[in-house]
C-alpha cells in the first residue's frame, strides 16, 4: 500500500510527562514523592546558579518529606568515574528516585547512576551496544532543566565519557527516559553568557540534524523548524540580556522541542565528530565541538540536502528567496558561519588547543558512532580526516 503525501508514515514514542512555565520548580517536591521517599539529588558544585536555587530546592523536597543524599560531583563531559561515585552514593542512601537538576551533563549523569545503582559491573556495561541492557531494575529519574541546550530532560540518553580509554560514548534505552521533566526558565535566567551560547547552539544542532536525518518525517521535521526558528530568534536576544524571561522561555521550549526531535529520529555527522571531540579533549564543551566543525559539515552536506539547507538560509537571510534553492542551500554556509561569530561561537581545533598530530586519531573516533551514517552524505574515511582537518583552523 502506498502511502499519500498528505498521510506520512510516522512513529514517535516519546513518555516523558513535562512541566513546563515559570516558578514549575516549586513542584519538584510532590513530583518526587511520586516515585520514591529517598531520593539522590544528582547536581554540578554547589557553586554559580547552583547555589542560586539550592535551599529553595532542597526544601521543596524536604516538605513533601523526600529524604534527600546530595551528589554534588558531576563535571562537564562526565565520565565513568563520576557515575560510580554517584551510583555508590545511591546505594549507601538507599535511593530509590534519582534527580537530576541542571544542564545535560547533570542530567545524563542521573539516567547512568540510576543504572549502575541497581545493576552489575558499570554503566559503562550498559552501552547502546552492548548485549546487556538496563532492566526494569533501574530507578526512576526525574529531571530539571537549567539550561536550553541538551534535551536531556526528554530522552532516552545518557552520555558518558570513559575516562581512560577517552572514549565518549551512550546509553540508550527507554528506561531512561525521565518519569517527568520539570522545565522551568526562571532557572536559566543566571545562566552565562558563554554557556548559553554554547547550549542554545546545540539545540539548533539537535533540531537541524533531526530535519535533515534519513529517518526523519513529517511530525519532527515540523517541530525541529519551529526549534530553529525559536534559537535563530531568541539566542541572540539571550546572549544580549540574560534576564530577559521570552528569550529564555522561547530557547526552553526549543531546547524540549529538539529533544523531542532526536528522541524519535536521533542525529547525524557532527554529533558524532562532537562527541569524538568531547571524548578525546573534555575541556572541550559540547557546544563549542559542535560550532567548531559545523563549518565543514554544512559545505559538505548542502547539496545532498538541498531543501533543508535553502530553507536555513532564507531563515537567516530573507533576501535567499529571489535566488534558486541550491544557491540558497550554498548561500547558507555563509549565513550559519555569520550566526556562530554573531553568538561568539567562532572557533577551530587549533584554537581549543587540539594537537595537529593528532587529526588522523581523531578522525578515525569520528567513525565509531554510527551517527555520520545517518547523514544525507555519509563519509569516508579519507572524507572524515578532511572535515577534520578543515576544522583546525579559523
Amino acid at each position: 500500500m502506498t502511502t499519500s503525501p498528505s498521510t506520512p508514515d510516522f512513529g514517535n514514542h516519546v513518555p516523558t510527562e513535562v512541566v513546563f512555565g515559570s516558578g514549575t520548580l516549586t513542584t519538584v517536591g510532590k513530583t518526587v514523592a511520586r516515585f520514591g521517599s529517598r531520593c539522590l539529588l544528582v547536581t554540578g558544585p554547589k557553586t554559580g546558579s547552583t547555589k542560586s536555587y539550592l535551599d529553595r530546592l532542597t526544601g521543596y523536597l524536604e516538605s513533601a518529606g523526600v529524604a534527600v543524599a546530595h551528589f554534588d560531583g558531576v563535571i562537564p563531559n562526565p565520565t565513568t568515574d563520576t557515575m560510580s561515585a554517584g551510583a555508590q552514593m545511591a546505594v549507601e542512601h538507599r535511593a530509590d528516585v534519582i534527580l537530576g537538576v541542571g544542564g545535560g551533563s547533570s542530567m545524563d549523569a542521573a539516567k547512568a547512576i540510576a543504572v549502575e545503582a541497581t545493576h552489575d559491573g558499570s554503566c559503562w556495561d550498559y552501552l547502546f551496544y552492548r548485549d546487556v541492557a538496563p532492566t526494569e531494575k533501574t530507578l526512576p529519574v526525574v529531571a530539571v532543566s537549567t539550561t536550553s541546550g541538551t534535551g536531556s530532560q526528554v530522552t532516552q540518553v545518557s552520555v558518558v565519557t570513559h575516562t581512560e580509554t577517552r572514549d565518549k560514548s551512550a546509553l540508550y534505552n527507554s528506561l531512561l527516559f525521565p518519569r517527568v521533566a520539570i522545565v522551568d526558565p526562571e532557572l536559566m535566567l543566571s545562566v552565562p553568557r558563554h554557556v548559553t551560547a554554547c547550549t542554545g547552539f546545540d539545540t539548533f544542532t539537535h533540531a537541524f540534524e533531526s530535519a535533515i536525518h534519513v529517518n526523519t518525517s513529517v511530525e519532527i521535521v515540523s517541530m525541529a523548524w519551529e526549534a530553529i526558528a525559536l534559537v535563530a530568534t531568541h539566542l541572540p536576544a539571550a546572549l544580549k540580556d540574560g534576564a530577559d524571561i521570552e528569550a529564555r522561555t522561547a530557547l526552553a521550549h526549543a531546547d524540549t522541542l529538539a529533544g523531542i526531535c532526536i528522541a524519535t529520529v536521533g542525529v547525524t555527522l557532527p554529533h558524532g565528530i562532537g562527541m569524538a571531540i568531547g571524548g578525546m579533549y573534555p575541556h572541550i564543551a559540547h557546544g563549542e565541538a559542535l560550532a567548531l566543525n559545523y563549518p565543514a559539515f554544512t559545505r559538505f552536506t548542502y547539496a545532498s540536502a538541498v531543501g533543508p539547507f535553502a530553507r536555513l538560509g532564507r531563515l537567516f537571510n530573507p533576501e535567499l528567496e529571489s535566488v534558486d534553492d541550491l544557491a540558497a542551500a550554498q548561500r547558507s554556509c555563509d549565513e550559519l558561519d555569520q550566526f556562530l561569530r554573531d553568538i561568539g561561537l567562532w572557533m577551530g581545533l587549533e584554537e581549543k588547543r587540539v594537537p595537529e598530530e593528532e587529526l588522523r586519531a581523531l578522525a578515525q573516533q569520528c567513525r565509531v558512532l554510527p551517527d555520520y551514517m545517518n547523514n544525507p552524505r555519509i563519509a569516508s574515511e579519507e572524507e572524515m580526516l578532511q572535515l577534520i582537518q578543515d576544522c583546525f583552523r579559523r
